[in-house]
């Protein structure tokens, strides 16, 4: 059986910090965001996993990570 796909991080809160850089929502670029659906699970999972640092640079609340990381 195989693992369950990754789910996208978004929380729907879609707004880019003053930079433009990241979502002030899940943490991801725009090429991140645009990219998710055809993203393969490995590239999906480096995202997931340089989201908690991203989060604390950019000042926001923690959210928990999906358990199949």
């Amino acid at each position: 059986m195989s693992p369950e796909p990754l789910p996208s991080p978004c929380i729907n809160v879609c707004k880019m910090d003053a930079a433009g850089q990241y979502c002030l929502g899940c943490a991801r670029r725009i090429d991140e965001i645009a990219g998710w659906g055809q993203a393969s699970e490995a590239r999906k999972r480096e995202i997931w996993l340089q989201l908690p640092e991203r989060r604390v640079a950019l000042g926001l609340k923690p959210v928990a990570q999906p358990e199949s990381l």
